[in-house]
Protein backbone atom coordinates (compact mmCIF):
# COMPACT_ATOMS: atom_id res chain seq x y z
CA UNK A 1 0.00 0.00 0.00
CA UNK A 2 1.26 3.47 -0.85
CA UNK A 3 0.99 6.11 1.88
CA UNK A 4 -1.23 8.89 0.58
CA UNK A 5 -2.44 10.52 3.81
CA UNK A 6 -6.02 9.38 3.21
CA UNK A 7 -7.84 6.89 5.43
CA UNK A 8 -9.56 5.11 2.57
CA UNK A 9 -10.82 1.58 1.97
CA UNK A 10 -7.30 0.18 1.52
CA UNK A 11 -6.17 1.59 4.84
CA UNK A 12 -9.26 0.29 6.59
CA UNK A 13 -8.71 -3.21 5.15
CA UNK A 14 -5.05 -3.17 6.21
CA UNK A 15 -6.06 -2.00 9.69
CA UNK A 16 -8.71 -4.72 10.01
CA UNK A 17 -6.14 -7.32 8.90
CA UNK A 18 -3.68 -6.01 11.52
CA UNK A 19 -6.36 -6.10 14.22
CA UNK A 20 -7.30 -9.67 13.29
CA UNK A 21 -3.67 -10.84 13.28
CA UNK A 22 -3.10 -9.29 16.72
CA UNK A 23 -6.20 -10.50 18.54
CA UNK A 24 -7.79 -7.04 18.71
CA UNK A 25 -11.39 -5.99 18.14
CA UNK A 26 -11.79 -5.98 14.36
CA UNK A 27 -13.59 -2.72 13.66
CA UNK A 28 -11.29 -0.79 11.33
CA UNK A 29 -10.85 1.97 13.91
CA UNK A 30 -7.35 2.90 15.07
CA UNK A 31 -8.11 2.97 18.79
CA UNK A 32 -5.72 3.02 21.77
CA UNK A 33 -5.38 -0.77 21.87
CA UNK A 34 -4.52 -0.82 18.15
CA UNK A 35 -1.97 1.99 18.51
CA UNK A 36 -0.40 0.13 21.45
CA UNK A 37 -0.14 -3.09 19.41
CA UNK A 38 1.48 -1.08 16.60
CA UNK A 39 4.03 0.41 19.01
CA UNK A 40 2.61 3.90 18.38
CA UNK A 41 2.32 4.78 22.05
CA UNK A 42 2.54 8.51 21.34
CA UNK A 43 -0.89 8.31 19.66
CA UNK A 44 -2.71 6.78 22.65
CA UNK A 45 -5.44 9.04 24.04
CA UNK A 46 -7.95 7.69 26.56
CA UNK A 47 -11.07 9.79 26.96
CA UNK A 48 -14.74 9.51 27.82
CA UNK A 49 -16.16 6.75 25.64
CA UNK A 50 -12.86 4.84 25.24
CA UNK A 51 -13.01 1.11 25.95
CA UNK A 52 -10.60 -1.79 26.09
CA UNK A 53 -7.38 -3.10 27.59
CA UNK A 54 -5.69 0.32 27.80
CA UNK A 55 -8.63 1.69 29.80
CA UNK A 56 -8.50 -1.31 32.15
CA UNK A 57 -4.80 -0.64 32.63
CA UNK A 58 -5.60 3.02 33.37
CA UNK A 59 -8.15 1.91 35.97
CA UNK A 60 -5.53 -0.28 37.65
CA UNK A 61 -3.05 2.60 37.68
CA UNK A 62 -5.61 4.95 39.19
CA UNK A 63 -6.69 2.25 41.66
CA UNK A 64 -10.34 2.38 40.65
CA UNK A 65 -12.63 -0.46 39.50
CA UNK A 66 -11.26 -1.88 36.24
CA UNK A 67 -14.22 -2.43 33.92
CA UNK A 68 -12.51 -1.19 30.73
CA UNK A 69 -14.97 1.64 30.12
CA UNK A 70 -13.86 5.29 30.38
CA UNK A 71 -16.88 7.03 31.85
CA UNK A 72 -17.53 10.02 34.09
CA UNK A 73 -15.95 8.37 37.13
CA UNK A 74 -12.76 7.65 35.18
CA UNK A 75 -12.66 11.19 33.76
CA UNK A 76 -12.95 12.62 37.28
CA UNK A 77 -10.20 10.30 38.58
CA UNK A 78 -7.93 11.26 35.66
CA UNK A 79 -8.53 14.96 36.25
CA UNK A 80 -7.73 14.60 39.97
CA UNK A 81 -4.58 12.61 39.12
CA UNK A 82 -3.51 15.22 36.57
CA UNK A 83 -4.00 18.10 38.96
CA UNK A 84 -2.08 16.28 41.71
CA UNK A 85 0.83 15.87 39.26
CA UNK A 86 0.70 19.48 38.03
CA UNK A 87 -0.62 18.52 34.60
CA UNK A 88 -3.42 20.18 32.66
CA UNK A 89 -6.56 18.76 34.33
CA UNK A 90 -8.52 18.05 31.15
CA UNK A 91 -9.64 14.52 32.10
CA UNK A 92 -8.03 13.03 28.96
CA UNK A 93 -5.27 10.51 29.55
CA UNK A 94 -2.66 11.01 26.84
CA UNK A 95 1.01 10.06 26.89
CA UNK A 96 2.01 12.83 29.32
CA UNK A 97 -0.56 11.68 31.89
CA UNK A 98 0.02 7.97 31.27
CA UNK A 99 3.79 8.40 31.68
CA UNK A 100 3.16 9.37 35.31
CA UNK A 101 1.42 6.04 36.04
CA UNK A 102 3.60 3.04 36.96
CA UNK A 103 1.44 0.60 34.96
CA UNK A 104 2.28 2.23 31.62
CA UNK A 105 5.99 1.33 31.37
CA UNK A 106 5.92 1.98 27.61
CA UNK A 107 4.93 5.61 28.22
CA UNK A 108 8.35 7.09 28.79
CA UNK A 109 9.18 10.80 28.93
CA UNK A 110 10.50 10.36 25.36
CA UNK A 111 7.13 9.02 24.18
CA UNK A 112 5.36 11.92 25.91
CA UNK A 113 7.72 14.35 24.16
CA UNK A 114 6.95 12.72 20.79
CA UNK A 115 3.26 13.30 21.46
CA UNK A 116 3.70 17.03 21.96
CA UNK A 117 2.11 18.97 19.13
CA UNK A 118 4.66 21.08 17.30
CA UNK A 119 3.86 24.59 16.03
CA UNK A 120 3.96 23.47 12.39
CA UNK A 121 1.55 20.55 12.83
CA UNK A 122 -2.09 20.60 11.81
CA UNK A 123 -4.56 20.80 14.72
CA UNK A 124 -8.20 19.97 15.25
CA UNK A 125 -10.44 22.97 14.84
CA UNK A 126 -11.80 24.14 18.17
CA UNK A 127 -9.35 22.17 20.31
CA UNK A 128 -7.96 24.13 23.23
CA UNK A 129 -4.32 24.99 22.52
CA UNK A 130 -1.79 23.08 24.58
CA UNK A 131 -4.15 20.37 25.84
CA UNK A 132 -4.01 16.65 25.22
CA UNK A 133 -7.16 17.13 23.12
CA UNK A 134 -5.23 18.98 20.43
CA UNK A 135 -3.66 16.21 18.39
CA UNK A 136 -3.05 14.79 14.98
CA UNK A 137 -5.54 12.05 14.46
CA UNK A 138 -6.49 9.31 12.12
CA UNK A 139 -9.97 7.94 12.51
CA UNK A 140 -10.64 8.11 16.21
CA UNK A 141 -13.99 8.75 17.83
CA UNK A 142 -13.54 11.89 19.91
Amino acid sequence: MTADGDFGPGTETALRDFQSANGLTIDGIADPDTFTAMGLHELVRLHKGSRGAAVKKLHVGLRIGADGVFGSRTAAAVKTFQESHRLDGDGIAGPETLSKLDVFEEMTPEVAAQATVQPDEQHFEGAPAGTERQRRCCRCRH
